[in-house]
């Protein structure tokens, strides 16, 4: 009995070393994909960071009218667009951070 446990117990471990182990070409495509996913994330920001400008010009563009009621309204949207542009910046920090853990594990 004891021995049949032993033996279940030393497949585990040889299955479970060989699935946390990954072949240069699974690397290549984790670098790949990460890289794609930074390209993407910066678009995103720059996308966040026009409809930021533009919330602000339209902001003083109200204020300068007297627009009380729509520069509330731009207030809201430049703040919904800031909160959005900072998710996007910390989406992309993280997928950097990735791409250069993956980067350098593939080196070692």
């Amino acid at each position: 009995m004891m021995r049949r446990i032993a033996c279940f117990a030393g497949v585990l471990a040889l299955i479970a070393g060989t699935s946390f182990a990954q072949t240069p070409a699974q690397k290549d495509r984790d670098i790949r994909e990460d890289r794609k996913e930074v390209r993407k994330d910066r678009k995103a920001v720059r996308k966040d960071r026009a409809e930021v400008r533009q919330d602000r010009r339209e902001l003083r563009e109200a204020e300068r009218r007297g627009d009380k009621a729509g520069a509330a309204t731009e207030r809201r949207e430049l703040k919904k667009d800031r909160a959005q542009l900072r998710r996007d910046e910390k989406k992309l920090r993280r997928d950097e951070k990735d791409l250069r853990k993956d980067e350098r594990e593939r080196r070692q």
